[in-house]
């Protein structure tokens, strides 16, 4: 099964193409410059360099978020065009399930993170069982790295690019407990959402392409202003 994965939940892009599991090619861009300018040109590149047309593709599969906003829709829209235009099946992924699973077995907590401004990080809990198949935890949930840290007691390795802005808070308030992997890991790689695409897609599960969204966790800035709005705009009740 050939699937061509995309991410776009952070700034670096991220485009892989795998056949049966196996890595054909990446293509990690961790540059400034906007998705909707390097995305359509990396999946070309694989797509010409692997002499692999798209209509011998089995499927996309794409990171659903959390993530940047703009980078969901980016990502999100492209593959729906390709979608539209192969007739091939779409497969969603979280891009915490993404980054939880860039880490091999290990007997520790998984903490994914990911940079979700604000103050807050996207994230959830994960731990692999006794037959090595990874389970996630918790709920996916934006929150305060203060409160994160609140009720870990055990090792746990953090991975995401939230280490870029909180890593030396973990370290201070977990000390030994507070463990990161390889740097090349914190980034979402899209041969990884490939793969996961590919085990939901032999289920024969897929994606309503004309209906289906990022995730987004929390609402937008734009929403939150709305609401507030709305609030404001509201009379006051007595009860």
């Amino acid at each position: 099964m050939k699937i061509l994965g995309i991410d776009t939940s952070t700034r670096c892009g991220s485009v892989g193409l795998i056949d049966e599991g196996e890595v054909l090619s990446e293509c990690l861009l961790n540059i400034p410059i906007t998705h909707s300018g390097k995305l359509l040109g990396a999946i070309d590149y694989l797509i010409r360099e692997t002499r692999c047309p798209m209509e011998e593709l089995d499927g996309w599969a794409i990171s659903l978020g959390p993530g940047s906003f703009t980078g969901l829709r980016i990502g999100v829209s492209t593959v729906k065009g390709l979608a539209y235009a192969t007739r091939k099946p779409v497969a969603g992924v979280s891009s915490l399930d993404v980054l939880a699973s860039q880490i091999s077995p290990t007997p520790y907590l998984i903490c994914p993170t990911l940079d979700a401004h604000k103050g807050e990080v996207y994230t959830a809990l994960y731990r692999y069982d006794e037959d090595n198949l990874l389970k996630r935890r918790s709920d996916y949930q934006a929150m305060r790295p203060q409160d994160l840290v609140k009720n870990i007691k055990e090792k746990i390795i953090f991975v995401g690019d939230g280490i870029k802005t909180y890593g030396d808070y973990l370290i201070k308030s977990l000390s030994s407990l507070a463990l990161f992997p390889n740097p090349s890991l914190n980034l979402p790689h899209g041969s990884t959402v490939a793969r996961l695409g590919s085990e939901i897609l032999r289920k024969g599960e897929s994606l309503d392409v004309k209906t289906f969204t990022p995730t987004y966790i929390r609402l937008s800035e734009a929403e939150i202003k709305w609401q507030e709005k709305r609030s404001f705009d509201k009379p006051l009740l007595l009860y």
